[in-house]
């Protein structure tokens, strides 16, 4: 990463201080199916869940978005909407400002811009990974390859195994590496019968990271 703590703390000050401070609860709507961005947020606590829905009706998951980290940044810098619901995964604190502060702001502190570039670094990255992910032929090895990536973003070691601390359903999983939730739901309960991963409350736990990792060389 490029930025300091100084920078990143000019960031979150702003935030904090010009911004409105909001709470939201597990499953509430941040910006809800059909609505415009109405702020630019900063995650101050939780986890966001950004998605939308599909000509089948079904949630396709984007990304999901964690402490310190800004939504929606695409429309925040440049103004173009793609409709994306976001929605609280967990207890969710945010502060919102309005668009123009934001943009006011970035012009003004070129401090300011150095996270933003991380975190628009990030989210490249992390696209880049699904695509990765895509390329692999069959459902198990996508499933395989998701689940790390996302092991890198949200894991904590256990004496078990690294968890997962971010709830994946298993539709999220599957919009996630272009399947049917019924071939994924079969996929990971396979790879738990291996004795690979085990779901612990909504939590995925990887019980042997270097198992899991040949099924991709």
């Amino acid at each position: 990463m490029l930025a300091t703590l100084k920078q990143t703390a000019e960031l979150v000050d702003f935030f904090r201080l010009q911004g409105v401070k909001q709470v939201f609860k597990k499953n509430d709507f941040i910006i809800r199916p059909g609505d415009s961005p109405y702020g630019v947020f900063y995650i101050f606590q939780g986890l966001v869940k950004a998605y939308d829905i599909t000509k089948y009706n079904e949630e396709n998951l984007l990304i999901i978005r964690k402490q310190d980290e800004i939504f929606p940044l695409i429309w925040a810098v440049t103004g173009k909407e793609r409709h994306i619901i976001y929605q609280a995964l967990a207890p969710t604190t945010t502060y919102k400002v309005s668009r123009e502060a934001f943009l006011k702001f970035i012009k003004s502190s070129s401090d300011a811009l150095v996270p933003i570039l991380d975190m628009t670094m990030e989210m490249y990255r992390l696209h880049g990974d699904r695509i990765l992910t895509l390329e692999y032929r069959t459902v198990r090895e996508r499933i395989i390859a998701f689940l790390l990536t996302m092991s890198q973003r949200f894991g904590r070691e256990t004496d078990e195994g690294i968890l997962i601390e971010v709830p994946l359903r298993h539709q999220d999983i599957a919009s996630s590496v272009n399947a049917t939730r019924e071939t994924t739901s079969r996929e990971l309960s396979a790879l738990e019968r291996k004795g690979l991963l085990e779901n612990k409350q909504s939590y995925t736990l990887l019980k042997d990271i270097g198992a899991l990792s040949k099924h991709l060389a």
